[in-house]
């Protein structure tokens, strides 16, 4: 069953009653990986924590965590996608309150340098070297690299995976051992922004355009309790166009809904999925999207969205 934050739409027929999930577990139509590690399919994993994409608002997602981490909540897996991935991995290597302040100390850090807010001249010089991007992504990388205590997937203390897009393959691929920064950067490579990663001669773009919140990954691994972390575009409904323009962000918003939302219309036995709530509902023609590189909302964002999860995880409890 689904337990969702309360302005979530619901698609039961019956308001009163919380919506059902069916899928047969098991099934999975994802392309296999180049690589993939043998034990993650062997591994029983009970609790999961799913953290989707959303560029600046992933503030929610540090949020959302911290409250997770006070309700003494700590996952068997993370999974995420985009600069969930991002917060995913970084919270994955110390899944405390220790790690909860490396996560605050990296939002703090991109928000203090601006590392998304170059001047035009840089942009300009970055596209002329990148032909393909306006950004770098060396103080990314850079970044996580101070941010990061582990370089590896197998280092982590709790099991992690992340997808990316394949150019080559048009498929999800997820990445779940090895090498573990390239792989969080291919997750975040927003086309145009940044360049494609290439990792062993595959090239990938962000993770969001396969699954943009991976609540499937998890069932298919075998989770039953899984808490989803999203910044607040499922809460919600989509509407009809009005402008011409919309109609391209409805269409963008549709593709990267699809998936999350007909998993929404099933029923899946034994399986409680939570989607915790922001405080940030963003409709699809919200303008703040146009500040992608404004960061001056990462406190509020995640004290608001501490102070709406850690009501709802109470709330849970009373009822369980």
């Amino acid at each position: 069953m689904i337990l969702a934050c309360r302005s979530l739409p619901s698609l039961d027929p019956n308001p009163e009653s919380p919506a059902s999930w069916v899928q047969a577990v098991g099934q999975s139509n994802t392309l296999a990986p180049m690589t993939s590690n043998p034990e993650s399919a062997s591994r029983q994993y009970r609790i999961a924590f799913v953290l989707g994409g959303g560029g600046r608002w992933g503030a929610v997602e540090l949020g959302m965590l911290r409250a997770l981490v006070d309700a003494n909540l700590k996952p068997d897996l993370v999974i995420g996608t985009s600069i969930g991935a991002f917060n995913g991995a970084v919270f994955a290597a110390d899944p405390s309150a220790a790690g909860i302040a490396r996560l605050e100390r990296l939002w703090d850090e991109v928000a203090s340098a601006d590392l998304l807010g170059a001047n035009l001249f840089e942009r300009v010089r970055s596209f002329t070297r990148l032909r393909v991007a306006i950004q770098d992504a060396s103080p990314l990388r850079e970044l996580l690299e101070q941010a990061l205590p582990v370089r590896t997937f197998e280092e982590l203390e709790v099991d992690f995976q992340c997808v990316a897009a394949s150019i080559e393959r048009a498929a999800e691929h997820w990445f779940d051992h090895g090498a573990l920064i390239d792989a969080l950067l291919a997750s975040a490579a927003v086309p145009a922004l940044f360049p494609p990663v290439e990792i062993q001669g595959e090239h990938f773009y962000d993770g969001g355009l396969v699954n943009s919140v991976p609540v499937d990954k998890a069932i298919e691994l075998g989770a039953s309790e899984i808490y989803v972390l999203q910044v607040g575009r499922l809460e919600q409904p989509l509407r009809p166009p009005k402008r011409i323009y919309e109609t391209a962000l409805l269409a963008f918003e549709i593709a990267r809904r699809h998936r999350f939302g007909s998993l929404r219309d099933k029923t899946l036995p034994g399986v409680e999925i939570h989607v915790l709530p922001s405080a940030n509902p963003v409709e699809f023609d919200d303008r703040r999207q146009l500040r992608w590189s404004d960061m001056s909302e990462t406190a509020g964002l995640t004290e608001a969205a501490y102070d709406a999860t850690s009501q709802y995880l109470d709330e849970l409890r009373e009822q369980r």
